[in-house]
């Protein structure tokens, strides 16, 4: 049976597709159309599954869409008779009547979009899957056969937390909070309100570390932890729920806190102790949840999902402190997991299919073949090598041990927000510098930002206080005392580490490149971030190349083909070709 999951209307779109239980694609619209987080149709992402893939639309069973529209048009009675709020943006498009057609008319622009793309095909059934319930679908394909599972994102169908258990094949959902109760969205609020821009809360959790204690107990006014694991946000700092994004904070918010940022306004110490206040009393409120679903529900195992489960050191939080033995997060936490969640509901769920499937990796994007990758070189001007795989990872590794950074591009692309070895950009932990000079030559970002540890699976607990795997970045724990100083670029300022262990079964030739480093260095890390400058993540080698001449990498690898040649005709065409993307991506801005 194939069950088709498609994202459309709201941010993160995408879709994912279910065979007889086992996902066999899931791909984000971004990655194929360079929008971040973009809300067009994920007409791309459907080419890419049905003419360049080889599946065909006909065999296609069933659609599965992550919002529930019974719910939904109880919020949508509020955008006809009254003001649907804006900070539903997170959801929604930004303009009202985009929202009224977004929550009214969701199927209806479905069937139209599709109809459109699939010309004379057959459109098979579709089913609205709640949303917080295909985030908790993720568990039909974690490690437990029984779990306790926690939802807590911006804001679902409903709610902005959910509280499920999950054993077999079968999904209860035990409690959910208010609709405004939303850590999530606070968060995105206090993001924004520090300079930065919706979907950046990552850079706030990173900016936390270097901030002090001050605005702590005027945070703890704001979100108010309750009895039975429940919370609640003080709306006499906050007005979105009636006026959006458009007046998000009343007068007594900057009266406590301050005015805000600016985007591009020098960061001074308020900032940064506004964002360790909201961080602090965030993972206050999910360690709270989570403690009390671990007292009230027998599994000692913890499925945490939703876009506040991208928050690691909340999540290395709740593996510590809460009661749970096993905490797993998936790659795809955030919506851009939320397509394959609705196949996943309804093929287990509804259905009552058996369980056949744990998820181990992440790479479930396109993979681009060695014929793409030569005429990508060729096209671009780049003289370049083909090595046989040992002779690859050698190479790579001495690079590596000589503090080179290398763009490394490898098979399918990931799922989800993070590179996990398959579009990673990769570099030594040894030396302290190393990580500045990736924010300044590559990335173009804020020196405060850290890298992830990929770690070999085995060495883990050697590294890190942590007591299981963790191979989707989803767990920040604290650097061992006596490796703080053997890699120290690897080392956040608040002395964790957003690791990623790495097994050989997942990814032999990513686990490979490190194990090689290991025998140049004795250390079994790598620096990994992902293989991008301010734009999504690369899915082709036209955009692997593209990067790798508009920034500061030494070495490319596209598979096994490896150059660091850099030739100036080739650096100023990718430069010009990429600020013309740009430019038509922002409307001409």
């Amino acid at each position: 049976m194939k069950v088709l999951g498609i994202v459309t209307e709201t941010h993160d779109a995408g879709i994912a597709l279910l065979e007889d239980g086992i996902p066999t694609l899931v791909i984000e619209e971004e990655r194929l159309n360079r929008q971040k987080h973009t809300r067009e149709f994920p007409s791309l992402a459907l080419d890419e599954a049905f003419a360049a893939a080889g599946h065909r639309f006909a065999d296609v069973d069933v659609i599965t869409t992550p919002w529930d529209m019974r719910r939904l048009r109880l919020t949508a009675f509020k955008a006809i008779f009254g003001r649907l709020p804006a900070s539903l943006s997170l959801l929604l498009s930004s303009t009202q009547t985009t929202q009224e057609r977004g929550i009214v008319l969701l199927n209806f622009w479905l069937r139209y979009n599709l109809k459109r793309q699939f010309r004379g095909q057959r459109l098979p059934k579709i089913i609205n899957v709640g949303h917080h319930e295909s985030h908790a679908a993720i568990f039909f394909v974690s490690p437990f056969e029984e779990a306790s599972i926690l939802v807590i994102d911006g804001y679902g169908d409903d709610a902005a937390t959910s509280t499920f258990t999950g054993t077999g094949n079968h999904v209860d959902r035990q409690w959910h909070g208010r609709f405004f109760d939303s850590i999530g969205m606070i968060y995105t609020l206090i993001t924004i309100y520090l300079g930065f821009y919706p979907f950046e809360e990552g850079t706030v959790m990173a900016l936390a570390a270097c901030g002090d204690t001050t605005f702590v107990d005027s945070m703890r006014d704001i979100v108010r932890l309750e009895p039975q694991g429940r919370f609640s946000i003080n709306m006499d700092y906050f007005s979105h729920d009636k006026y959006g994004m458009l007046k998000p904070f009343k007068p007594r918010f900057i009266e406590t806190f301050g005015p805000p940022r600016a985007p591009g306004e020098m960061l001074t110490d308020r900032h940064r102790a506004v964002a360790r206040a909201l961080q602090v009393v965030t993972e206050e409120v999910v360690l709270h949840v989570a403690r009390h679903l671990a007292t009230t529900y027998p599994s000692r195992n913890l499925v945490l999902t939703g876009g506040v489960a991208l928050n690691c050191v909340a999540n290395a939080r709740i593996l510590r402190d809460s009661g749970f033995r096993q905490v797993w997060v998936p790659p795809c936490a955030s919506d851009t997991g939320a397509p394959l969640g609705s196949a996943l509901w309804h093929y287990h769920q509804t259905l009552g299919k058996p369980r056949v499937f744990e998820m181990t990796h992440a790479f479930y994007g396109s993979a681009y073949g060695p014929d793409h990758a030569r005429r990508a070189l060729v096209a671009a001007g780049l003289a370049f090598d083909e090595l046989d795989e040992a002779e690859l990872l050698r190479r790579v590794a001495r690079d590596l041990a000589e503090n080179r950074i290398v763009g490394w591009f490898q098979d399918r692309f990931e799922m989800g927000p993070r590179a996990l070895g398959n579009r990673s950009i990769l570099a030594s932990p040894l030396r302290r510098e190393i990580r500045d000079q990736i924010n300044a030559r590559i990335k173009y970002r804020e020196p405060f930002r850290p890298f992830a540890p990929a770690v070999l699976a085995e060495y883990a607990a050697d590294y890190f206080e942590i007591s299981q795997p963790d191979p989707f970045m989803t767990l920040a724990p604290r650097v061992r005392h006596d490796k703080l100083e053997v890699i120290p670029a690897a080392v956040h300022v608040d002395g964790t580490g957003r690791i990623q262990t790495v097994e050989r079964r997942s990814n032999p030739r990513y686990y490979g490149v490190i194990e090689e480093f290991m025998k140049l260095t004795g250390v079994p890390v790598l620096l990994n971030t992902s293989f991008n400058k301010q734009e999504p993540i690369v899915a082709r080698p036209e955009e692997a190349i593209s990067c790798f001449l508009r920034t500061g990498m030494d070495t490319l690898v596209l598979g096994n083909f490896y150059t660091r040649d850099r030739p100036l005709a080739a650096i100023a065409r990718a430069r010009d070709a990429f600020t013309v993307l740009d430019a038509n991506l922002r409307g001409g801005e």
